[in-house]
């Protein structure tokens, strides 16, 4: 249950409070080159403390290579990577002993193990997709080699959304702003409400895009592997998410299947469609276009209000909000998204022999 993949695994360790966070990788070809400082980089766009917008937290993720790696190229061997928690503060915690937050792990993890870490979740916590972080920027340089590119921004923050379709977006602009949305405007209304939210002691879900390019044909597997369902299941691995969608969606159970099928076009001995609702995969297996999903992200369940709950003797109390949490997870969640499609896409690469180093 720890670990994602059949020939490029990753097997992620570490919980919230314990001494540290991360990952080892197997399957990885010899002969990738690697700067440290490009998989700090990933890791630097999901840690906490990065902007007025998410929790306070100041771990500076620093990442240890400990194996897989000579003279920044992989060797082929198992690659180990990990983070030192650094800034912890367990006491913020000691009142959760014997309490059950509201939407959170506790009751779960207790009724299923007989026992659980109350330090912010333990293995539980979103601190462990720093170890996904870490793998994802792997994986995306493999595939980078392979002309493909992997892109998320944030779509939607609350009721707040961007308008514009993704091909008239400039995804180099998607670090621009705190918030990780590319349509500027949109970004600054989405920032004035994460910080009214904030103040308020509340919190926000929203909605993440996903668009992958340069995806050869033939990626996938017809029946049970089938591509947008590892999305799916990588997507649906995430903390707080409640929802994934490729291609058309919901939204093409509204249209007429003769505006719905994407037509085949030929040019220049190139087959093409002239529409995506597929989303660029049919069958399960990626057609040559653009695969463009979108994942839903619930409210932070952690509230800086009080709540009521009971205890694991069934007792009513009141849980009193404390601790530092992101008022809203989106910002910090695009590179999560981005480093979980890499890890699916990364896998059927190698599935399918399409590699190259």
């Amino acid at each position: 249950m720890n670990t994602f993949g059949q020939i490029f695994r990753v097997t992620t360790f570490g919980e919230s409070h314990g001494p540290a966070v991360g990952v080892v990788i197997d399957g990885c070809p010899a002969g990738l080159e690697i700067q440290k400082d490009y998989i700090q980089s990933e890791l630097n766009r999901r840690r906490p403390g990065q902007s007025y917008l998410t929790t306070t937290r100041n771990d500076p993720d620093e990442i240890k290579i400990l194996s897989g790696f000579f003279e920044n190229k992989t060797t082929g061997a198992p690659i180990c990577l990990m983070v030192y928690n650094e800034d912890q503060k367990e006491s913020d915690y000691d009142h959760l002993v014997e309490i059950y937050r509201p939407s959170h792990a506790d009751f779960t993890y207790q009724e299923k193990y007989g026992i659980r870490d109350h330090r912010g979740g333990g293995r539980s916590s979103a601190r462990e997709t720093l170890a996904r972080v870490a793998a994802g920027a792997i994986s995306k340089k493999l595939l980078r080699n392979s002309g493909v590119k992997i892109f998320a921004y944030v779509e939607s923050v609350g009721k707040i959304k961007t308008q514009l379709p993704y091909q008239d977006l400039d995804f180099n602009l998607i670090d621009s702003t705190p918030v990780r949305c590319p349509d500027l405007p949109t970004a600054q209304k989405m920032m004035s409400l994460i910080e009214k939210i904030k103040k308020e002691g509340d919190t926000l879900g929203g909605v993440i895009k996903g668009v992958i390019k340069g995806t050869p044909v033939g990626w996938g597997e017809p029946v049970f592997d089938k591509l947008h369902a590892d999305l799916a299941k990588a997507m649906m691995s995430i903390n707080a998410v409640h929802g994934f969608e490729y291609g058309s969606g919901f939204e093409g159970t509204e249209m007429p299947g003769s505006m719905h099928n994407d037509v085949f076009t030929s040019s220049k001995g190139k087959i093409s469609t002239k529409t995506n609702f597929s989303g660029g995969i049919q069958g399960g297996i990626s057609n040559g276009q653009d695969i463009y999903f979108r994942v839903a992200f619930k409210p932070v369940a952690t509230l800086m209000q009080n709540q009521s709950s009971v205890t694991k003797e069934g007792k009513t109390v009141i849980v009193k909000g404390k601790g530092r949490h992101d008022p809203c997870v989106l910002p910090r969640a695009v590179p999560i998204v981005e480093a979980m499609a890499g890890l699916v896409l990364a896998d059927h690469s190698l599935r399918n022999r399409c590699v190259k180093l």
